[in-house]
C-alpha cells in the first residue's frame, strides 16, 4: 500500500491505521529478533559490562571513526562525562566486591578514558 492511500485510509478508518502500524512494528521487531538469535553473544560478565560503558565512553569521545578521518563524528562530552561518571559510581558502589582483575580493568579504563576526556575537552576549546 502506498504512502497516500495509506494517510487516506487512516483519515477515514484511524482504527485500521493504528493496526497497520501495530502489524509494522510487529514485523520490525520480529526482523530484530532474527537477526539476535543470530549472534554469538557473549556471556554476561562484570567484565563485558564494563568494556560496554568504556566503548560508550570512547564513542561520546569521538574516539571511533568510520569511514575517511573527515567523518570522524565530533565529540559528544556531556554524554561521555555521563558515562565516566557513570563507571566511577559502579566502582564506588562494588567497592569490596571485586575481583582484583575486574577492580583493575575498571580503574584502568576509568583513568584512561579520564585522561581522553580532557584532551577532547582541549581539543574543542581551539
Amino acid at each position: 500500500m502506498e504512502d497516500t492511500e495509506k494517510a487516506q485510509t487512516a483519515e477515514a478508518r484511524p482504527e485500521q491505521a493504528v493496526a497497520d502500524t501495530s502489524d509494522d512494528h510487529r514485523t520490525a521487531e520480529a526482523a530484530v529478533e532474527e537477526e539476535l538469535t543470530d549472534l554469538a553473544l557473549p556471556p554476561p560478565s562484570f567484565e563485558f559490562l564494563v568494556l560496554t560503558l568504556r566503548s560508550q565512553a570512547e564513542v561520546h569521545l569521538g574516539l571511533y571513526r568510520f569511514g575517511e578521518e573527515k567523518d570522524r563524528p565530533k565529540p559528544k562530552l556531556k554524554l561521555a562525562r555521563h558515562t565516566i561518571d557513570l563507571m566511577a559510581m559502579l566502582l564506588e558502589k562494588t567497592k569490596g566486591n571485586l575481583t582484583l582483575e575486574e577492580q583493575r580493568l575498571l580503574e584502568n579504563s576509568l583513568t584512561e578514558l579520564r585522561f581522553r576526556y580532557v584532551q577532547a575537552c582541549e581539543a574543542a576549546k581551539t
